[in-house]
């Protein structure tokens, strides 16, 4: 009996007692709702700084009151879809490309390869795989981009023994770590910075140290894990169905045409990062990028035109409830937007942190920052919306500048791997065929790990001076 065939028991029963994620985050959306007719509404004023709408600080004020009818909660599901379509379109488009990767046989002839390779040496593709995306997170923000590894990376894991959870978390937790360390990120510190009138990129050898920190003990949690999976399978987590014919793959071999193919695939990474950093790069020039790939890979692959189209098809399919996850889940930001409950949190959460000591003022903007992220799940979108206030109020409370930018990178960066109003988490989630609850109870250690060396880089930064102001 083979490691999933011997799991398919436990999987039923657990997934009887996992909540489906569009219940959860429906849920969660007519609690937002109801949130709207409990807090005071208020709004800032707001301005075009460099392409991003910007808050204006001090110009908060309250406005008359603006719940969300039952017409508003659910026209809010098509308007997050809407809102959320670059990205909903680039994860479907992913898959496609994944599915006629699929199709040209190489992705089966690379796990085969790749358990051969590493059948004594599986424990050094965690720390490998894992650097590898966390320098793209932190020296890119490669975010999105991501989700097309978790469709290679979880089966090569459940070919070495371990499970699905480990496959998918090299992946999400190794791009957060570089999220939260940030080092040369211009989606978060780039512009944090920008907005504070900081030195672009300055700080580089305190959150270098920090990446150091955050990425070993990531890979210590994640490795300890995947090592006790690999002695007691039965402690794993198996999706039914989606891995069961990995097996059937054991003897396959590498040839020349799956190299071919599998150099293009890594050749579109080299040719996106250079898009990114040359040309800034985003959403839809990626998602043309992927489309090409999808072409070239076919042709590569020897596959005829209607195998390929066919194999596009079934790879979007395969991924089309992550996408709609990604707009029920931005429904929830819309809600609490258009009732005007996130500007009121800002300000009076802010206003708060604005009567306490110094080192209290600096821990306040970090777990507000990681509180936010929640209704603001944009890196981007939330320097936008915080910093304009943070970088003043970090000089009447008596904290650098430069130590704001790290609360935001910090705390804006952990929900990353836990907050369901992340739309590429669940895409990658339903990518590998793992429940967001099921996840949760997994990661939620290894976030409060991330919380605590956060919470101490921040009272660190403060009694160091960190800046240069």
């Amino acid at each position: 009996m083979t490691t999933v065939q011997s799991n398919d028991l436990q999987n039923k029963k657990k997934k009887i007692r996992e909540i489906n994620v569009f219940v959860l985050i429906l849920s969660m959306l007519v609690i937002a709702t109801i949130i709207t007719y409990i807090v005071p509404t208020g709004e800032y004023t707001r301005s075009d700084v460099d392409g991003r709408n910007v808050v204006v600080p001090d110009t908060y004020q309250t406005i008359e009151s603006s719940p969300i009818s039952l017409m508003g909660l659910i026209t809010s599901i098509h308007t997050g879809m809407v809102d959320s379509a670059p990205i909903i379109f680039f994860v479907l488009i992913i898959g496609g490309t994944l599915g006629v990767l699929s199709a040209t046989g190489a992705v089966e002839a690379l796990i085969a390869t790749a358990s051969r390779k590493f059948a004594k040496k599986e424990k050094w593709l965690i720390p490998i795989i894992m650097l590898f995306f966390a320098l793209a997170g932190t020296l890119i923000g490669m975010a999105e981009e991501t989700l097309a590894y978790i469709g290679i990376l979880v089966p090569i894991a459940i070919a070495l023994g371990f499970d699905a959870i480990t496959g998918a978390a090299i992946v999400l937790v190794g791009a957060s770590v570089g999220f939260m360390t940030a080092v040369l990120n211009p989606f978060t510190v780039g512009i944090a910075q920008g907005i504070a009138q900081l030195p672009p990129f300055s700080g580089i050898g305190y959150r270098i140290v920090l990446f150091v920190i955050t990425y070993l003990v990531s890979v210590w949690y994640i490795q300890r894990y995947a090592l006790k999976i690999k002695r007691d399978p039965s402690k794993g987590f198996f999706p039914i169905g989606k891995y069961d014919k990995l097996d059937d793959t054991a003897n396959v071999q590498l040839n020349t045409t799956h190299k071919i193919v599998l150099g293009c695939f890594l050749l579109n990474f080299v040719v996106l990062i250079f898009g990114v950093i040359k040309f800034s790069w985003y959403i839809t020039e990626i998602a043309g990028i992927f489309t090409l790939l999808a072409i070239v890979i076919a042709f590569a692959g020897k596959i005829s035109a209607n195998k390929a189209v066919n194999a596009f098809m079934q790879g979007a399919g395969g991924i089309l409830s992550g996408a709609l996850i990604i707009g029920v889940a931005r429904a929830i930001v819309v809600v609490l937007t258009d009732g005007h409950v996130i500007d009121t949190l800002l300000f009076h959460a802010s206003s708060l942190i604005h009567h306490f000591p110094p080192v209290l003022s600096a821990v306040g903007m970090y777990f507000l920052q990681f509180i936010l992220h929640f209704f603001v799940p944009s890196g981007s979108g939330q320097a936008a919306l915080t910093m304009p206030i943070m970088a003043p109020l970090a000089d009447l409370v008596g904290v650098t500048r430069q130590t704001a930018v790290l609360s935001f990178s910090m705390g804006d960066a952990i929900g990353n791997i836990i907050f369901p109003t992340n739309g590429p988490l669940m895409a990658a989630l339903a990518l590998a065929g793992i429940p967001w609850v099921r996840w949760l109870k997994w990661i939620w250690p290894l976030v409060a790990i991330h919380i605590l060396i956060g919470l101490t880089a921040v009272i660190v930064a403060h009694f160091i001076n960190y800046g240069p102001f």
